[in-house]
């Protein structure tokens, strides 16, 4: 869905902990610098380069509580590489999200016409996704997401607790 996009992909996400089981989370969490810095240079990044390459703005806004748990540490960690691919990143400390109205289930919304909800256990394993072109949820999702990045801190600013 992102290689499709002409003008927009955004994501919102708002777990506080994200496959807690990925061998490059626990490299990180194990210290093993090597593994983590090759691990760096993830097929993602082109994914971004190639599609920001073409004009298509794509930002993240993640909704974390403070203080962080070691899962956001890590992306944190892992952030920079994805501002330098051409991805656009914030940070909203949860405690200042309490009156904006967000979905249910992290999301991506793609040109502002398609939104694709993805589902996780409680403990962050990744289940499923759901994609719905309702032009109501779509507008609803791309309308928490505007809330979010108004007030979210840019990653190169972003200090964690």
């Amino acid at each position: 869905m992102l290689r499709a996009c002409t003008v927009s992909a955004v994501h919102l996400e708002m777990r506080d902990v994200y496959t807690p089981s990925d061998p490059w989370f626990q490299a990180w969490l194990a210290g093993d610098r090597e593994e983590f810095e090759r691990r760096l240079q993830r097929p993602w990044l082109d994914l971004i380069r190639e599609v920001t390459g073409r004009g298509v703005r794509a930002r993240r806004a993640r909704v974390i509580s403070e203080p962080v748990t070691d899962y956001i540490a890590f992306e944190h960690a892992t952030t920079g590489s994805n501002v330098t691919a051409g991805e656009q990143v914030r940070w909203l400390p949860r405690r200042n999200a309490s009156d904006l109205l967000l979905p249910g289930n992290d999301c991506w919304v793609f040109d502002a016409k398609l939104v694709r909800f993805a589902y996780f256990s409680g403990s962050g394993e990744f289940l499923a996704t759901e994609v719905s072109d309702d032009p109501v949820v779509v507008k609803q999702c791309v309308a928490a997401f505007e809330a979010v990045w108004e007030r979210a801190v840019p990653h190169g600013k972003y200090q964690f607790r």
